[in-house]
């Protein structure tokens, strides 16, 4: 029969934990994206009230662009990308360019660096051509991007932006996630505080580099 002295020493030794695992700092993070990137980028940024736009060929998404951009006066949309403004004209989309934005102005039209999947951001930097301002400035946010331009996580961004300008990264990089927003005043959520109040993707998924 066991004394008190070993039934203590017993129920102390069975109390004891074993020594916990050791992380594997070289695994994984996140889980891996089980599905098309450009379908989990849309469900990524569709949480956070942006809009995702899936076209299957740049002509469809043009069209699509055109209508949703239609009532809108040709002086309130602003787009100053070279590439992006012979596209516009292409597709006959009225819009104006300018280095002086409209108090006014209705809608920004810029592309972007990469889309993260994961988060449903929108890498964008200083040296698209678009200036600072039209990321921000603008009532309404339209990015038009290519397929081949979504990545899965942040990390695949940062690296591919590093490879892109090799020589000398932009001054500016930024990500967008969604509209702006807020909710410091009365913990009310308050749509387009510090920037556009809607912030809509473009996807042409039928583009091959």
């Amino acid at each position: 029969m066991a004394s008190a002295r070993e039934d203590i020493l017993n129920k102390l030794k069975s109390a004891i934990h074993p020594e916990p695992e050791k992380p594997d700092f070289d695994a994984p993070v996140y889980f891996p994206i089980e599905q098309p990137l450009e379908l989990a980028f849309k469900e990524s940024l569709e949480k956070v009230n942006g809009s995702v736009h899936l076209c299957a060929s740049e002509t469809e998404l043009y069209a699509e662009l055109k209508s949703f951009l239609d009532g809108i006066q040709k002086e309130l949309i602003v787009c100053n990308e070279s590439d992006l403004k012979a596209k516009l004209d292409q597709h006959k989309i009225p819009f104006t360019s300018t280095d002086q934005l409209p108090h006014d102005l209705s809608v920004g039209i810029t592309s972007c660096e990469y889309l993260v999947a994961h988060t449903g951001s929108v890498m964008v930097s200083s040296a698209l051509g678009s200036g600072r301002r039209l990321f921000v400035f603008p009532e309404i946010h339209v990015v038009i991007a290519d397929k081949n331009q979504v990545v899965p996580y942040l990390e695949e961004a940062y690296s591919a932006i590093r490879k892109k300008y090799p020589e000398q990264l932009p001054s500016q990089i930024s990500l967008l996630t969604g509209p702006s927003r807020t909710a410091d005043i009365e913990k009310t959520l308050v749509m387009g505080a510090h920037g556009p109040r809607e912030f809509h993707v473009f996807i042409n998924q039928n583009f091959n580099k």
